[in-house]
């Protein structure tokens, strides 16, 4: 009898919402019929059922003893960080036969961008009559926000993303709770700087009060601001490219193989405007202030010369 893989745990944040909720659920079933041979449950950390508790004791009585937990969160910070961990902790002393590897958030992957980039394709049609006009278009990417300054940087990072190589005015960045700009003040840096068609793309995977939110405080900027077309995109939903991130995830972590920002490397992954640099070689950089190195001498022969077609290297 061959020794089932271990069971992927999907963490939710949760959410008042009931729609919010039950996409949720609905994906972790999705994923579950898409991977017959792998167990799979998910959870939520607070607000919605099921409780992390019971997906974990679900597992358990089918038997499984070892799980890798995956957070279904865009960016890590408080939930990610303290309170799944801390959970995961609890179960574990509550079913001491079990082991668990925990996989990191889904961050600004590729495959992340790829689906807010369909997102603002569905709405940028209603503000441009062609694809030359899209460099007129602004973007406010807005994020759930957070009181850790790394999770907010995150949301950053994805807007720079968002705008390198695709064609815009600009990606500007908003967020609707705990951090500044709120939509609003978003939306008065995006006409400060000119912009006259804006974009609101909502951060977020499922959706929810907040994202109703954004949707809301767009809506009413907009009516008092007649001289800016404001139109307001999708949240990320359950998509295809999100079950296979998931799934990455969960390899990444039975694997142990949690690395640093890879995900977005332009020598790793094709990004618009830069996809001739995908597997280039890196030439060593070498800086007056290195020991023992000539300033103006590049050759290979001195410091390591590294491939980031490989699999492993480091930044």
């Amino acid at each position: 009898m061959s020794t089932p893989p271990p069971a992927l745990l999907i963490a939710g944040h949760g959410t008042r919402d009931a729609a919010g909720a039950a996409a949720f659920r609905d994906f972790v079933q999705e994923l579950a019929r898409r991977k017959p041979g792998l167990p799979v449950a998910g959870g939520f950390i607070e607000l919605s059922a099921p409780p992390l508790a019971d997906a974990v004791a679900e597992l358990v009585e089918r038997g499984v003893t070892r799980f890798a937990a995956v957070p279904l969160m865009l960016v890590s910070a408080g939930h990610a960080k303290g309170d799944i961990p801390a959970a995961l902790a609890r179960e574990k002393e509550r079913h001491p036969g079990i082991s668990y590897t925990y996989g990191r958030p889904l961050g600004p992957h590729p495959s992340v961008l790829k689906v807010l980039q369909r997102r603002l394709d569905e709405v940028v049609g209603d503000l441009v009559e062609s694809a030359e006009e899209r460099a007129g278009v602004t973007v406010l990417l807005v994020g759930r926000g957070s009181t850790d300054p790394d999770a907010n940087a995150e949301v950053f990072k994805a807007a720079r993303l968002l705008w390198e190589g695709r064609g815009y005015a600009g990606v500007e960045t908003a967020f609707v709770s705990l951090a500044a700009p709120d939509v609003p003040a978003g939306l008065d840096r995006c006409a400060a700087l000119g912009a006259r068609r804006v974009v609101v793309l909502p951060y977020f995977l499922f959706t929810g009060v907040l994202p109703d939110r954004v949707r809301q405080q767009a809506d009413a900027w907009a009516a008092a601001h007649p001289e800016v077309r404001v139109r307001c995109a999708a949240v990320i939903g359950p998509e295809e490219e999100l079950i296979e991130l998931v799934v990455e995830r969960y390899e990444e972590a039975l694997r142990g193989d949690l690395r640093m920002n890879c995900d977005t490397c332009v020598y790793r992954i094709a990004l618009p405007g830069f996809e001739d640099k995908v597997g280039l070689p890196q030439q060593p950089h070498f800086h007056p202030d290195d020991d023992g190195h000539h300033p103006h001498h590049h050759g290979p022969e001195h410091g390591h010369e590294h491939h980031h077609g490989d699999h492993a290297h480091a930044h």
